[in-house]
């Protein structure tokens, strides 16, 4: 049974989306069950176009490539549903229909027992 890994984002800048990708993306190279959790500061992350007018910082990897890797290695990505309405958000603006949407709670209890949890 893999190891599981959570990883929060709670803000809006780089220093909060490039390691949350970063070290999700890290674990699923080493196998592990990975669960990223976006509270509503760090929700634009997850829309259409958002990651795009980031752009890329020097010397990090491509923040979409690392996105798109993540979803496609079978991360799981979580919107906290609190951030529909605290942040205006259509589900439908959302960059991926992968991405679920739910409570801090059940989020909570399927990370239970993660033996490794990150918050940016």
């Amino acid at each position: 049974m893999p190891q599981k890994m959570a990883v929060v984002c709670n803000g809006e800048t780089s220093a909060n989306i490039m390691p949350t990708l970063i070290f999700a993306s890290s674990g699923l190279a080493l196998d592990y069950e990975v669960h990223i959790f976006f509270c509503p500061a760090g929700a634009k992350w997850t829309l259409k176009g958002e990651l795009e007018k980031f752009g890329e910082l020097k010397g990090m990897p491509n923040p979409i490539k690392l996105f798109n890797d993540i979803l496609e290695l079978g991360g799981e990505m979580i919107l906290c549903e609190l951030a529909l309405e605290n942040r205006g958000i259509d589900p439908r603006e959302l960059r991926d229909p992968r991405i679920k949407i739910t409570k801090a709670p059940p989020f909570l209890m399927n990370v239970e027992g993660a033996t490794q949890t990150y918050v940016f």
